[in-house]
């Protein structure tokens, strides 16, 4: 497997590379040290304010998992969002002002993807809201592609924040055919195009997949990188950043915002995510 940093030298052609999004992180702690525990460098995209969000983000970061906000936006099927909620009903201020909470809520926190979003997504001027915060830090966007009308990555290219975009979602359906088959898909995805990147979620049939196949790509001759280090890949290793050009996430745990830590139940997990 390959690190974060790791760049070809000149000639080389790299391994075909995939990129692993954890959704839905922090609300179960058994999965969520399942997970730190590989040995990969998947990366993790952590829920606002659950229970177990800055443990396992802090344990996450001291075993070199990559740390994303897993950022709740509203969703076509009327989903409650719980803290840290993004919805068409908030102006910019009220946008600008959740993200940021948010955000300084995950420690050590790389990048966003949506959390459901089916209809925020659509929306530009939303998106517009929320990449106009992104764009002064040095985080990255991951567009889950919830929603095939998305217009986030977009959004993200016009306000030059870094952004990717999801391939293979791999655990829609969470039994071990399903999860294999998009597993191969995504192989099959990284072969024809160099890179990968797909979303999963700590199911523990999603777990178990990983733990059993993560350690036999490296005989087939694929590689895993964090989601910066597929980004370097297809950026021919360019800087993600200009040095000093953005101001750091403020990490405050969100003291003071009287948001209780919650637990998501396996019934609260939707598909939209």
């Amino acid at each position: 497997m390959i690190p974060a940093h790791a760049q070809s030298q000149p000639g080389e052609t790299p391994p075909p590379t995939i990129a692993i999004i954890i959704d839905d992180v922090g609300h179960d702690r058994y999965e969520g040290e399942r997970l730190i525990a590989l040995d990969q460098p998947i990366t993790l995209a952590f829920l606002p304010y659950r229970r177990y969000t800055s443990t396992l983000a802090e344990a996450a970061h001291a075993r070199g998992k990559e740390i994303m906000l897993h950022a709740p936006m509203a969703n076509t099927h009327n989903y409650d969002l719980g803290p840290g909620g993004l919805d068409p009903s908030m102006d910019q201020a009220a946008t600008t002002r959740t993200l940021r909470r948010a955000l300084q809520s995950i420690p050590y926190v790389r990048g966003v993807n949506n959390h459901m979003g089916s209809l925020l997504t659509q929306r530009r001027a939303n998106m517009d809201w929320v990449m106009s915060e992104l764009v002064q830090y040095p985080l990255y966007f991951v567009d889950s592609r919830t929603i095939a009308s998305t217009v986030a990555a977009a959004s993200a290219r016009d306000h030059q924040v870094p952004n990717l975009s999801r391939d293979i979602f791999l655990d829609n359906d969470q039994t071990e055919a399903s999860i294999d088959k998009q597993f191969k898909l995504l192989i099959a995805a990284a072969r024809r195009n160099g890179t990968a990147i797909a979303i999963g979620h700590p199911h523990k049939a999603t777990v178990d997949y990983l733990e059993k196949h993560l350690p036999l790509l490296d005989e087939q001759g694929i590689a895993v990188a964090t989601v910066s280090g597929l980004w370097a890949m297809r950026n021919y290793n360019r800087p993600m950043f200009a040095s000093g050009d953005k101001r750091p996430v403020r990490s405050s745990l969100a003291k003071g915002e009287n948001i209780k830590p919650v637990v998501q139940s396996k019934a609260q997990k939707k598909p939209d995510s």
